[in-house]
C-alpha cells in the first residue's frame, strides 16, 4: 500500500527482504569512463601549490564514489549559502542540513538507502545485517575511514555512553514470545566490511538506525587523544580546559555528539566547520576528501561555504531576507504574507515543502505533571474536549497560520501512516457553552474575586504553558483569551531554550505548544511512544521507561498499552504486523487526545534566492528525513 502525499508517497512496502541491497546513487560505469574528474578551482589552486594531494588520491576507489543525482541540472561552483542562526543552541539548524548518515532516508520516504555505507546484505530472518563501506573512503583531514571507526564508535563510545547518550533502541531485538530484549553484537569482517547481529528478528534495523543513530561511526584517531579510556582523567580534564569547558562529561557530549560544530574533529561532511561557533558568525568551507561527485564526475558541493550569521530577534531573519542579506532560509507559515508580497522585489521564491504534523497550533497537557489537581484534571478526558471546543479554531487558522492551516483536531494527515477518517473533526466545533457545562461537571463551579474557576477544593487553579521563544506570542495570547473566558486562569512564562529542556527532565512544564510531526510511528516512535522524555504529553511516563522503571511515572491504562503495543512491533517478524500495531498505537491516540490541536499542518516555507538552484519542490520536511537534509544540499548551486 503506498499513497501520496505533497508529492512524494509513504510506503508500506520494506527493502529488508531483498537480499542485497546498494545505493542506486553509485554509478559505476560512469565514474569508470568519466576520468576528466573535476574539483573546485579553490581545491585545484592547493593542489597546484602542492598543499594538497590530487582529487583522485583524495576520493574513494572508483567504484566506491557515491554519485549523488541532481535535482535540475548539472551545477557550477562557488558562492556562499548565507543563512540566519540562532547560535550554538539552534545546533541542528546546521547539523541537519549537513549531516551525512550510514543510511538515509530515500526521496519517497518509505525505505532507506546506503549513504556512507556502499551497501548491505541481510539474511532471511532479519537477524544478521552485513554492512559495506566505501574503499578509499577519507576524513576530512585524510586519514582513512575504515570498519575500525564503526567499531571503534561502538565499543568505546555508544555502549560506554561516553557521549550521554544510552545505547540506541535500534541495537536491541526483542522476543516475541517472553519480550526478552537482547542487544546485538557488531563485529569487523575486513576493513570496509562489518556485521551487526541480533538475537531475534529485527524488521526495522536499518530504519531504525537511520533515525536513532545515523552516524554509527566516529573518528576514532580523533577521539583517542581525548578519552579518558585512552589518555586518562587527568589528560582529558587538561583538555576539557584548554577547549573551554569546565566539566569532561559536558566535552565528551559536545565532542561525540555535536561533532560539526567543532572545527578540530574531522568529518564526513560536505563542509567543515572553521571557526568557534559561539561568536557571530560561524562558517562550514567545502571538504577537500567529501566522497560524492555528480555524474560528469565533479567533486561536490557545488557551494563554496556556508556562512551562519547570528541574530538575536526573529525579526532579523525576515528583514535579512527581505534586504538580501540571506539567500537560503527556512521559514513557517506565519511570515508567508510578508515574504509573498515582497518576493519580486527581493528576487527571491518561496518553496513549500509538505510536512506529516498533526498540526501547525497546538497544546500538549504533562499527563504527569506534579500538582496532583492539575494532573487529575489533565488526565481526565472531558477536560482535554472542552479546552478543544472552548477555543474558535476559525480565528487561530486566520490569525496564526494566515488561512494555510484548516480549523482541525490534531490527528495524522491524509496520506501519511496511520490515518484515520474523520479523527480531525474530533472535538473541533467551536462550542463555549458545551465547554463551561463539562467544566462545571468536573466540578470547578467555585470561583475566585477575579472570577477565575478554582479547584474543587477552592484552590488556586492556573494553567501554565512554559515556551522557549516568543516566535508563538499571537497563537499564545488567543489560548489565554479564550481559555480566560472559561474561566481557566492562563499564565506563559518564557525561558530560554536550555532552562525549558531542563525543566521538562525535572517534569516542570505543564503544558507546551510543541507539535507532533511523525512519518512512521514504526520508524520514530519517540513522541508517540513514552520510551524517554522526549515530548510534553508524556511527560514523566518516559522517563520510567527510560530508567527501567527506576526513575519517573508508572505507565497506566492506555499509556501502557501504548508500551505494549509498541514492544509488539519491535518483535513482529512481519511489515504487516508492523504497521498493525503500529495503528493501533494511533488509535489510542485518536481515542484520547493528549495532544489539541487548533488548526492543521501548514508547508515549511523554503526561501530561496532566484541564483539558488537544485532545490526540490516536492520534498517532505520531517525529522526523520533531516528536514532540509532531504532535498541534499551538497548538489545545490549558485549561477554566478
Amino acid at each position: 500500500m503506498t499513497t501520496a502525499l505533497g508529492g512524494c508517497s509513504f510506503s508500506s512496502s520494506n527493502n529488508v527482504a531483498e537480499k542485497v541491497k546498494e545505493s542506486p546513487d553509485v554509478k559505476e560505469t560512469i565514474v569508470k569512463e568519466n576520468n576528466n574528474t573535476k574539483e573546485s578551482p579553490n581545491l585545484a589552486k592547493l593542489v597546484s601549490e602542492g598543499k594538497l594531494p590530487k582529487l583522485e588520491e583524495r576520493l574513494p576507489a572508483a567504484k566506491d564514489i557515491m554519485v549523488e543525482n541532481v535535482v535540475d541540472e548539472i551545477g557550477e561552483y562557488g558562492g556562499d549559502w548565507k543563512m540566519p542562526w540562532n547560535g550554538v543552541a539552534d545546533k541542528w539548524g546546521i547539523g541537519q542540513p549537513t549531516e551525512e548518515a550510514l543510511f538515509r532516508f530515500n526521496q519517497e520516504g518509505n525505505k532507506v538507502e546506503p549513504n556512507v555505507a556502499k551497501g548491505y546484505e541481510v539474511n532471511a530472518d532479519s537477524t544478521v545485517f552485513t554492512i559495506h563501506l566505501r574503499e578509499g573512503m577519507k576524513w576530512s583531514d585524510g586519514v582513512p575511514f575504515t570498519a575500525d571507526d564503526v567499531l571503534f564508535y561502538w565499543e568505546h563510545m555508544l555502549t560506554k555512553e561516553t557521549f550521554g547518550k544510552k545505547i540506541y533502541d535500534a541495537y536491541y531485538s526483542v522476543d516475541p514470545a517472553t519480550g526478552d530484549r537482547a542487544l546485538a553484537e557488531v563485529k569487523k569482517v575486513d576493513d570496509y566490511t562489518f556485521t551487526v547481529t541480533h538475537k531475534y528478528p529485527s524488521v526495522l534495523f536499518l530504519e531504525r538506525v537511520a533515525i536513532d543513530n545515523k552516524w554509527f561511526f566516529a573518528p576514532a584517531h580523533f577521539h583517542k587523544t581525548i578519552l579518558p579510556e585512552f589518555v586518562g582523567d587527568a589528560k582529558t580534564l587538561e583538555i576539557t580546559k584548554e577547549w573551554g569547558y569546565e566539566d569532561p562529561k559536558t566535552f565528551l557530549m559536545e565532542t561525540g555528539y555535536t561533532d560539526w560544530l567543532h572545527y578540530q574533529i574531522p568529518t564526513l561532511r560536505a563542509w567543515v566547520p572553521t571557526n568557534d561557533p559561539n561568536g557571530d558568525q560561524f562558517v562550514m568551507e567545502r571538504n577537500p576528501y567529501y566522497w560524492k561527485t555528480d555524474k560528469e564526475g565533479k567533486q561536490l558541493p557545488y557551494i563554496d561555504r556556508i556562512v551562519a550569521t547570528k541574530i538575536q530577534d526573529p525579526s532579523q531573519k525576515v528583514l535579512g531576507t527581505l534586504s538580501g542579506d540571506y539567500n537560503l532560509t527556512i521559514f513557517d507559515s506565519k511570515d508567508f504574507t510578508v515574504l509573498k508580497e515582497n518576493e519580486k522585489k527581493g528576487d527571491f521564491r518561496i518553496i513549500p515543502w509538505t510536512q506529516p504534523s498533526w498540526s501547525s497550533a497546538g497544546i500538549q497537557l504533562n499527563q504527569t505533571t506534579e500538582d496532583p489537581n492539575l494532573r487529575k484534571l489533565f488526565q481526565d478526558i472531558k477536560f482535554r474536549e472542552a479546552l478543544s471546543i472552548g477555543v474558535d479554531r476559525n480565528e487561530v487558522s486566520e490569525i496564526v497560520t494566515n488561512g494555510l492551516g484548516e480549523p482541525i483536531q490534531a490527528s495524522v494527515p491524509k496520506g501519511v501512516m496511520g490515518y484515520q477518517e474523520g479523527w480531525d473533526k474530533q472535538w473541533a466545533e467551536y462550542d463555549p457553552e458545551r465547554a463551561n457545562k463539562i467544566l462545571d461537571e468536573l466540578g470547578l463551579t467555585k470561583r475566585d474575586k477575579n472570577n477565575f474557576r478554582t479547584n474543587a477544593d477552592g484552590s488556586e487553579l492556573t494553567l501554565t504553558i512554559v515556551e522557549s521563544s516568543t516566535d508563538n506570542a499571537p497563537f499564545l495570547e488567543l489560548l489565554k483569551k479564550y481559555y480566560e473566558e472559561m474561566g481557566l486562569r492562563t499564565n506563559v512564562k518564557i525561558v530560554d531554550g536550555t532552562t525549558q529542556f531542563d525543566m521538562k527532565y525535572a517534569n516542570q512544564i505543564p503544558m507546551h505548544t510543541e507539535n507532533i510531526s511523525v512519518a512512521n510511528v514504526a520508524f520514530r516512535p519517540d513522541t508517540l511512544v513514552p520510551l524517554r522524555v522526549m515530548t510534553p504529553w508524556l511527560g514523566h511516563y518516559g522517563l520510567y521507561t527510560q530508567s527501567g522503571g527506576k526513575e519517573g511515572v508508572k505507565p497506566e491504562g492506555d499509556v501502557a498499552k501504548i508500551l505494549e503495543y509498541w514492544d509488539k512491533v519491535k518483535s513482529s517478524k512481519t511489515l504487516e504486523d508492523i504497521n498493525n500495531y503500529s495503528n493501533e498505537i494511533v488509535k489510542l491516540h485518536q481515542k484520547n487526545q493528549w495532544v489539541i490541536g487548533y488548526a492543521g499542518p501548514t508547508p515549511v516555507l523554503i526561501v530561496a534566492n532566484n541564483k539558488i538552484h537544485n532545490i526540490p519542490t516536492d520534498a517532505i520536511w520531517c525529522d526523520e528525513y533531516r528536514s532540509l537534509g532531504q532535498g541534499h544540499p551538497a548538489q545545490f548551486f549558485i549561477k554566478q
